[in-house]
């Protein structure tokens, strides 16, 4: 075993990564997330075989410093928990290779990838785990990369990727360092603390912003609906397609954005399915989940997302609507310029959310339909070991409350991929959503060269 060098920076979890793992704690769903790459035929590649592709995600994942790495507790008086080094813990344990359920096709897999997503990773090593699924049709393989909320984001799961995929980072072969001590520890968050108290004008704008971006204290009311019941265990998952220059060409035409229309199908979707089931709401409550980052590097992963609530509109042409929301995002994104509540709040949020009162709340509120995820995925194709990643399919679960539907966005080399996450008792009829969606994204792709009017 490699002799452990003299402890480097302090790496402490922020305060967004411990909500996350308050959150997580005692939920029916652990709070996780995971990427789904099918990978094509090998492409020529010296010195890898077909055989060896787990073994290449096992090095390429475990050069991933983080990946490394468990959260521990800090002793009496030390501050917040630490990233450390885990000694015990080896790569290759982390990584499985088994055959795919049948019939061995994308929806196949994403099936497989939303049971492992909502496996509970062990606590015992550092949170991560990726199984390779060999001999898919066509000769390509399936890879599932599944990570704890609390040690990423989305943003910091693109670093991830780009560890994974030809041409990335180097692997880090720096050697483990061992627990920092005590004292260490000590003097570090006592110089943490006096940064605070300096700063404390700046945490309660912070807080006062956050607070604006969920629609305050007094929010308007979601209308109550079939998509707001309390959720179980069981997930279902679907991804739709559309091309991505097309769609960004359509929404600058209207003046908006992707994530604009995105979330104008989205809405459209929900009417649909609503209207099939006699009922009709509009507009729909929407949380877009947003970065406060463009990147993150493999040694820093950690979570930096701000949630805002917005009202989108269901009736109507997808174009005309587009146009009228255009710019709601943008202006919701200027006011939240700092983290989320759940981490402003620090230990006061903690400690409600481990007597499960966060819990509670999220199975009666009233302030949001869906939740909505778009990352900016890699612009140009990228290959594993030789093999072109061909699809690459966000999965998300956690604790969703009464939260029935919850979509997950990410472009990748030209196509944004949409993945419709459902509760598999209160969705029966996931296929009507998908379906919308899809035509949804279709009516904005296919719109005619024209920037519609918006409504007066």
């Amino acid at each position: 075993m490699t002799e452990p060098h003299p402890p480097g920076p302090i790496a402490r979890a922020g305060p967004a990564d411990l909500a996350m793992r308050a959150i997580s704690t005692g939920g029916a769903l652990p709070m996780q997330v995971a990427a789904v790459l099918v990978l094509g035929p090998r492409r020529e590649a010296p010195g890898v075989g077909g055989d060896d592709l787990a073994r290449v995600v096992a090095e390429r994942l475990g050069g991933v410093p983080r990946l490394r790495q468990r959260l521990l507790r800090a002793p009496p008086g030390a501050g917040r928990p630490v990233w450390v080094d885990d000694p015990r813990s080896t790569a290759p344990a982390h990584v499985r290779q088994a055959a795919g359920p049948p019939p061995g096709d994308e929806q196949a897999l994403l099936d497989l990838a939303t049971a492992l997503v909502a496996e509970p990773l062990p606590a015992d090593r550092p949170t991560w785990s990726a199984l390779v699924v060999p001999d898919l049709p066509g000769g390509r393989t399936g890879v599932v990369v599944v990570l704890s909320h609390v040690l990423a984001d989305g943003i910091g799961g693109l670093a991830v990727l780009a560890s994974l995929v030809d041409g990335g980072p180097p692997c880090d072969p720096s050697p483990l360092r061992p627990r920092p001590a005590w004292h260490v520890l000590a003097a570090d968050a006592w110089r943490t603390r006096a940064r605070a108290v300096a700063h404390w004008r700046a945490g309660a704008a912070h807080l006062r912003d956050a607070v604006r971006a969920a629609r305050g204290l007094r929010a308007p009311r979601a209308t109550p609906c079939s998509l707001l019941a309390p959720t179980g265990p069981h997930r279902r998952a679907a991804a739709v397609r559309v091309p991505l220059e097309p769609l960004r060409l359509a929404a600058h035409r209207a003046g908006g954005t992707v994530n604009d229309a995105l979330l104008v199908a989205v809405a459209g979707a929900l009417g649909a399915l609503l209207a099939g089931r006699g009922e009709t709401v509009d507009p729909v409550s929407v949380t877009v989940v947003v970065s406060a980052r463009r990147s993150a590097g493999p040694a820093d992963l950690g979570n930096a997302t701000t949630p805002l609530v917005v009202t989108v509109p269901v009736a109507g042409d997808p174009v005309a609507r587009l146009a009228r929301f255009a710019g709601t995002i943008r202006a919701a994104r200027d006011t939240a310029t700092g983290p989320p509540v759940i981490a402003l709040l620090g230990p006061v949020f903690r400690v409600l959310a481990a007597a499960g009162g966060y819990r509670l709340y999220l199975r009666h509120q009233r302030r949001f339909h869906t939740l909505v995820s778009n990352l900016r995925g890699p612009d140009r194709p990228l290959a594993v070991a030789g093999r072109p990643v061909e699809v690459i399919v966000p999965v998300a679960a956690g604790e969703a409350g009464n939260v029935t539907v919850s979509f997950d966005a990410l472009s990748y080399a030209g196509t944004l991929t949409v993945t419709v996450i459902a509760d598999a008792e209160h969705v029966p009829d996931l296929p009507v959503l998908t379906t919308a969606l899809q035509e949804q994204l279709d009516a904005l792709v296919s719109s005619p060269m024209r920037r519609p009017a918006a409504a007066p």
